[in-house]
């Protein structure tokens, strides 16, 4: 059995690999019964060949980010290698994506009869996820382990109270719990989910299979949502459909075009000087 806990992942704070990874912002997926070659063309990346080491990921990013003459363009590289783990080989893919993610569609396709797990940062100040999903179906996500959310979000509480999640049997937030370091809890959740020990050297020596993943499109959107725990785990959440958003934004533009209209009660006669009434 793996018992593996967030204390075995205390060396990704002393990691400068680590360290970048989380200033950039970054996606590590595990992808189980795909090779790379399946992964990168699902991915719709084209190939850019191979690279030793994250140096040589580091280096292929560089070089295709100084190629762009856009700072908003999000397209990225990834680089993807074979690893083995529960159940058969998997196939990890690490980006410094800035966080963004193999879209879902993609993640659709690729976990059908098998399995994904992914977990990310933004860089900067950090929203850290994570994503569990099985045959094509998205089974837990959360940013904190006391707010989750997907079709089955209470399943992996015990998994998460295991590696160290301050969680109670019923998945909320204990507060009693000792502090964990939460990016640690996650890496180990992945390792009892996967069976792979992601360890610094295992990213640093791999031969990356490299590929451009373009820009994604915008997707339409149809509302927004406000969804904030805090560090006491209470939990803010407001929803706006897109319509009540436009309604509201339309109501907010016919009040800034109304017309001015600006009255003057002219004072009665008996109160203006005598020069003025003629008498």
């Amino acid at each position: 059995m793996n018992s593996v806990t967030a204390h075995d992942y205390a060396w990704i704070r002393t990691s400068s690999l680590f360290r970048h990874m989380m200033d950039s912002g970054y996606t590590l997926t595990l992808i189980r019964g795909r090779t790379p070659r399946e992964v990168l063309r699902a991915m719709k990346a084209e190939p850019r060949g191979t690279g030793e080491g994250t140096a040589g990921l580091i280096e292929a990013d560089d070089a295709h980010r100084a190629a762009v003459d856009d700072d908003w363009d999000e397209s990225y590289v990834a680089g993807a290698f074979s690893a083995p783990g529960e159940n058969g080989d998997w196939t990890l893919v690490l980006g410094f994506d800035g966080g963004l993610g193999i879209t879902a569609p993609y993640v659709e396709t690729l976990s059908k009869g098998g399995r994904v797990v992914a977990h990310s940062t933004n860089g900067g100040k950090p929203i850290d996820l994570f994503h569990w999903c099985e045959d094509g179906e998205l089974r837990t996500t959360f940013e904190g382990p006391s707010s989750r959310d997907g079709t089955t979000p209470d399943e992996l509480v015990p998994l998460l109270r295991e590696v160290g999640s301050p969680l109670t049997s019923g998945g909320e937030h204990d507060e009693s719990a000792p502090d964990v370091d939460r990016k640690a809890a996650v890496l180990a959740l992945a390792e009892r989910l996967t069976g792979i020990r992601v360890t610094e050297s295992l990213l640093q020596d791999a031969t990356y299979e490299l590929g451009i993943v373009p820009e994604q499109p915008a997707e339409e959107w149809t509302g927004v949502v406000i969804d904030i725990t805090d560090a006491h785990g209470e939990r803010l959440y407001r929803g706006w459909t897109y319509e009540e958003i436009a309604a509201a934004s339309d109501r907010r533009r016919a009040e800034a075009n109304a017309p001015v209209v600006i009255t003057y009660n002219e004072p009665p006669a008996m109160d203006r000087p005598e020069h003025e009434t003629g008498e």
